[in-house]
């Protein structure tokens, strides 16, 4: 059976249980999908394709004791993919930077428990430089393309992951989400997203990443395949500062979330930029909304009260990217506007930026007072569709930031609130650019999304769109 058969990740693991593929034959079309299409979509930062094939035999050595003693791990050789901020052991963490890294000495905690459940990491997927863009291009790497369109960004920062998984490399994949790098890259992949509760997902050996801002999430074609790889990877680690009380991802899928009031929120938070949704992502999260009400749900328009949460945001977000810089050995090498961020962040990290930390309670009850009154916040993901590759080349620190917070409004207040959020796929526009739709709760509320989501899944089946892809080139650098 190849993976053209069972694409997801619970197909996948049904297979392997069931004795109807092989662990290596699975990481072997893996690892010839991501040799195929590193010309064209370039997806991968490095592989380990052989110690992913070594692996993959073990896999099939417990796969087939376990049938007989009749206990098996969840993801028993399923191939996945991790981000490359993502700790492997024996693997550079670069994080889209140019530069010799020493190689990390041990998985970080994520990555300890895919293994653990017996997921096979196949290799890490292309960042943006620390991160901090909503495009996936640079000059460590080049630039990662949309499945959909290969003249245009899968979106970032986790855009090598979203495009691993929405070209069928792997059948889903980790991401991590400081301002939107989970549900932006998701939205413009055409998959379904998860930016969980802060904590939710270790982050270890890393403590309150970007200042809390930044969480680690799965990417998946299907609602049923993002829950399973969220609850296999959640779960703290000793030291983490973050513990949020368990939710069981997997077994939201089957239960029905009842009649909800829902709050579709056009307008963004205030942002330096004159933010308008384009007409195209309107009309796609209009007919969502409609799809909602259709299933029974109370939708009507109401706007969370963001406040001046920007003022919060950029002390955070500027003074986290100051300190992962800090940690690459030949900074001179960075992106002069990554040197803008760092210089900035140095300037906030003081007061303004422990003032930016206490008011985070004050947050959580302005914003939080729509639940008072709804159940769930519905907006568009992104205000425009993926842009083309190449848009932010050669653009000022200050346009950067313009431009993409633009296109990009919505996603980043959640992370300062720590909340979670669910990126829905919404469609697509005419010339066939894919756009979502977030679904945005309280603290803890993964449970409540995750289940909205898949009733609106089992409505609009949007996994059964799939880009065409046209594989050429050669494989990314192992290590």
């Amino acid at each position: 059976m190849s993976t053209a058969d069972c694409t997801g990740l619970a197909d996948q693991a049904r297979a392997l249980t069931e004795g109807r593929t092989t662990s290596v034959a699975l990481v072997r079309e893996a690892l010839e999908r991501i040799e195929a299409t590193q010309g064209t979509i370039n997806a991968f930062r490095c592989v380990r394709a052989e110690a992913a094939l070594e692996e993959a035999e073990e896999a099939d050595r417990r796969l087939a004791a376990s049938r007989v003693a009749g206990d098996q791990l969840p993801l028993l050789g399923v191939p996945v993919a991790v981000k490359d901020d993502t700790d492997v052991a024996g693997m550079q963490t670069r994080f889209g930077c140019r530069g010799e890294i020493a190689p990390a000495a041990k998985d970080s905690e994520p990555v300890r428990r895919l293994r653990a459940a017996g997921a096979v990491i196949v290799g890490k997927t292309n960042a943006c430089e620390l991160g901090q863009w909503p495009f996936t291009e640079g000059s460590a790497f080049g630039a990662t393309r949309n499945p959909w369109n290969t003249a245009h960004t899968p979106g970032g920062s986790s855009g090598g992951s979203a495009a691993a998984v929405a070209a069928g490399l792997v059948p889903a994949a980790l991401g991590s989400d400081g301002a939107g790098s989970i549900r932006i890259p998701a939205a413009w992949s055409h998959l379904v997203g998860i930016k969980p509760q802060r904590g939710r997902v270790s982050l270890h050996p890393y403590t309150d990443a970007f200042q809390g801002l930044a969480v680690i999430g799965p990417l998946a074609r299907t609602v049923g395949d993002a829950a399973l790889l969220l609850d296999v990877s959640a779960g703290p680690h000793p030291e983490d500062l973050h513990r949020p009380r368990p939710v069981h991802a997997l077994a939201a899928t089957r239960h029905d979330p009842g009649r909800l009031r829902i709050a579709l929120a056009w307008r963004p938070p205030l942002t330096a930029t004159r933010a308008a949704v384009h007409p195209e992502v309107r009309a796609a999260v209009t007919g969502l909304a409609e799809a909602l009400a259709r299933l029974g749900h109370h939708v009507e328009e109401a706007r969370p009260r963001y406040g001046l949460i920007g003022l919060s945001f950029v002390p955070r977000a500027t003074a986290g990217v100051a300190e992962i810089a800090a940690l690459h050995p030949e900074p001179g090498l960075l992106d002069p506007r990554t040197h803008g961020a760092v210089r900035t962040g140095r300037r906030l990290g003081g007061r303004a930026l422990r003032m930016s930390r206490a008011r985070e309670a004050r947050q959580h009850r302005r914003v939080g007072a729509i639940f008072d009154a709804y159940d769930i916040v519905l907006t568009p993901t992104t205000a425009a569709p993926p842009p083309r590759i190449g848009t932010f080349d050669d653009l000022s620190a200050w346009r950067t930031d313009t431009t993409m917070a633009a296109a990009c409004p919505y996603a980043w207040p959640w992370n300062v609130l720590g909340w979670p959020g669910v990126n829905v796929p919404a469609g697509f526009t005419r010339d066939g650019l894919p756009v979502g739709a977030q679904l945005l709760g309280p603290e803890s509320s993964e449970e409540l999304l995750i289940s909205l989501a898949a009733q609106l899944e089992d409505d609009q089946r949007w996994y059964e769109k799939r880009p065409s892809l046209a594989p050429a080139g050669s494989a990314p650098v192992e290590q």
